[in-house]
């Protein structure tokens, strides 16, 4: 498989450099996913045999007041990706989010649940969605939630820093879903691209979450207890911590789907530790 990815700097893009190092990366300088015709024309010159989209606006309280920037990126570039895939022949493979939802209840969203987002940054990513799924090609969007990494800007890795000069946190307590890390992600793109390849009925929307789904609160506290960090968490209800971006209660993803694509839902202590030891976290 010849693989195309947009990204190189986010979290699950790095992951899949790690991954899949034969692959093409394009960056914010070779593909500027403002402008969704060059990233048509980027996947027509280098002809790839598949394409993931790892690159994203992702800046989830900027979006509020960016909303048409947020769009064009998450929602014009995907659909002109995925309609440039689809004139080649190619599977498509987008990273959406939990966000497209409006976190009512305590039911995990099943993939074809209907959407209602909460934010500007949840009806960007919707926007893409629908683009892609209208492209008339083979496609697998992944909505996965709460993403984390060794890389980049995180849950994790702030906690880990409030660690270093805070005894006590307030941590929010009433979101409830399934934190991800970026490793897992970047393997289950990479298994829907080739799934796809061979198999392009499995076109659709697919959950990719981590399991179990707790709170942030508790997993605050998974990530104090494995590094021995001597920090309290409190619970707080949401709005003890406002937000410009309201986000979702409940973001719990129904992923039983995946395993028409072979891909089993990840243990996200297992991950947890995974991350925290390449940072050099654990006690």
């Amino acid at each position: 498989m010849t693989l195309l990815v947009f990204g190189k700097t986010g979290q699950v893009a790095q992951e899949l450099q790690r991954r899949a190092p034969e692959a093409t990366f394009l960056g914010r300088a070779e593909a500027d996913l403002s402008d969704p015709a060059a990233c048509a024309a980027a996947i027509r010159t280098a002809g790839p045999t598949a394409v993931i989209n790892a690159a994203a606006y992702t800046a989830v309280d900027k979006a509020e007041e960016d909303e048409a920037a947020a769009t064009v990126i998450n929602g014009d570039s995907p659909g002109a990706m995925a309609r440039a895939c689809a004139a080649l022949g190619i599977p498509f493979v987008q990273i959406s989010t939990d966000y497209v939802f409006d976190g009512q209840g305590t039911v995990p969203f099943a993939p074809d649940d209907p959407t209602a987002p909460l934010s500007a940054y949840g009806r960007s990513k919707l926007a893409g969605e629908q683009a892609i799924a209208g492209a008339g090609g083979a496609y697998a969007i992944l909505r996965t939630s709460w993403v984390f990494s060794a890389h980049g800007g995180n849950f994790v890795k702030t906690m880990l820093r409030l660690a270093e000069t805070r005894d006590r946190l307030t941590v929010v307590s009433d979101q409830i879903g399934g934190p991800t890390a970026a490793g897992p992600i970047a393997d289950a793109c990479l298994a829907a691209a080739a799934r796809l390849a061979e198999d392009p009925s499995l076109t659709g929307t697919y959950h990719f979450a981590g399991s179990p789904d707790v709170s942030w609160a508790d997993f605050a506290r998974a990530i104090f207890a494995l590094t021995g960090a001597a920090v309290d968490v409190a619970d707080i209800p949401t709005r003890d911590y406002p937000t410009p971006a309201q986000r979702p209660a409940n973001s719990r993803l129904d992923c039983t789907r995946l395993a028409r694509l072979g891909i089993a839902r990840p243990d996200w202590h297992r991950d947890l530790t995974h991350v925290l030891t390449e940072l050099g976290a654990l006690s």
